[in-house]
């Protein structure tokens, strides 16, 4: 899935505006940035945007490019490299990359990468800001903060400790060590935007100061589509008279997406009329391929050019979210906020508590099933498919709730905000 990189969209309220403190110097730090298409690197690189169009001087400290592949892009070689891009000063600092990305093996390279940031030097900046994941980089930032002189803020994407435990990629006492270490890290920022209200209980509960919290939801950030549907799919070789099911996305350990085979399986011994399709790439694709391989209802379908992709969103029936079971609360799937621009129904599977149901009722886009009930999603799909007021109220609650200027604004007066916080405390 290759999606272009968040800006700030026309007219929108970050676009123009200028900063009512003066010209900061900004900061940011995060290991996933454009050219990555997926995961939060485009809502890292729209912040970025929308703080340099309103006239603030930012510079990135990033990863080598490599997800969700988990290889390092080709050209990007060496231990640190800088570039521009969009007018912004990056730089990249070298981290490994594990090709079976388990706990200790991410911990290694969050910690690689937060150590490689932490010494990249030069002019002491007003504001810092952290991306979380990766929650070390938090580390890197606190190298910056001081009383009256730099602020620092977190933006957290993921739930660090909810990840830890909810993947079950490590034990429970490690888990618990995490989220220490998550309190205790975003205990010490001067503020945390998190990108869905639901994540606000738990980061409370880390011992954060709700005063300290802000809530700025993700947006939509693909174009329209802007090819004729059936044409779309005839390349795509999705028949006419097939429902298809498309989960688009990273195939990782937190999407479960053994349910999705096992749901295209049922597919198959009902002979059904949906195939269920698999856009994308992933540590878990190969798996995923191996289980499936006597599926005939299943198809794979490598990531496509930014321009192809919502075509492909807009030419499927119904589109698909689907958590492992294990997964509740340690994010909100950035994928719905294309989806419901795609204008196309959606079925998730996932727990009612999670994030994505509470977009999902929210929009209004279509019903949830229980994670690891692979019946239910082949009987959610077939029941879904052809709802079409499902879908044109999942694109009405993306042109109302999940605009980009929105976004982008509320990152400005956040970040002039915390600016504001470090002038106060002189």
């Amino acid at each position: 899935m290759v999606m272009a990189p968040g800006r700030p969209a026309a007219g929108g309220a970050a676009e123009g505006s200028r900063p009512s403190s003066g010209t900061l110097d900004v900061r940011v730090i995060g290991m996933h940035y454009a050219p990555e298409h997926t995961g939060n690197a485009p809502y890292t690189t729209g912040m970025v945007a929308a703080l340099h169009a309103a006239g603030h001087r930012v510079q990135v400290v990033t990863g080598y490019p490599h997800y969700p592949a988990w290889e390092v892009a080709d050209g990007y070689t060496g231990l640190r490299r800088t570039e521009r891009i969009d007018g912004v000063p990056v730089t990249r600092v070298r981290h490994p990359v594990p090709a079976v990305p388990d706990a200790r093996r991410r911990i290694v390279m969050d910690a690689a990468f937060t150590a490689h940031a932490a010494a990249v030097g030069g002019p002491r900046p007003d504001v810092v800001i952290a991306v979380s994941p990766v929650l070390l980089t938090v580390l890197a930032g606190l190298r910056w903060r001081r009383a009256g002189r730099t602020a620092l803020g977190v933006v957290t994407q993921d739930l660090y400790s909810r990840a830890l435990t909810e993947t079950r990629m490590t034990s429970s006492r490690v888990a618990s060590l995490g989220a220490r270490l998550e309190g205790s890290l975003l205990a010490r920022a001067d503020g945390v935007a998190v990108v869905h209200p639901s994540f606000a209980p738990t980061v409370t509960a880390l011992g954060v100061d709700a005063g300290r919290l802000t809530t700025i939801p993700n947006w939509s950030h693909i174009a329209p589509p802007t090819r004729d549907r059936a044409t779309v799919r005839r390349e795509l070789g999705w028949r006419d008279d097939e429902v298809i099911a498309l989960h688009a996305g990273n195939m990782g350990v937190k999407q479960g997406l053994e349910n999705v085979v096992e749901a295209a399986r049922r597919a198959d011994l009902a002979g059904s009329k949906v195939r269920f399709v698999l856009l994308g790439d992933g540590n878990q694709r190969a798996r995923l391929a191996g289980l499936g391989a006597d599926v005939e209802r299943l198809t794979f379908l490598d990531p496509l050019p930014g321009d192809r992709f919502p075509d492909a969103l807009a030419a499927a029936d119904v589109l698909v979210v689907n958590e492992a079971e294990t997964v509740a609360e340690m994010s909100a799937p950035s994928k719905l906020t294309s989806y419901f621009a795609a204008g196309r129904p959606v079925v998730a599977a996932s727990w009612a508590r999670s994030a994505a149901s509470a977009e999902l009722a929210r929009a209004g886009a279509g019903p949830r099933v229980d994670p690891g009930d692979p019946e239910a999603l082949h009987a959610a799909v077939l029941a879904t498919a052809g709802d079409h007021e499902a879908g044109a109220r999942g694109r009405a609650y993306a042109a109302d709730t999940l605009g980009a200027g929105r976004a982008h604004a509320a990152y400005v007066a956040w970040v002039e905000g915390l600016a504001a916080l470090r002038v106060a405390a002189r």
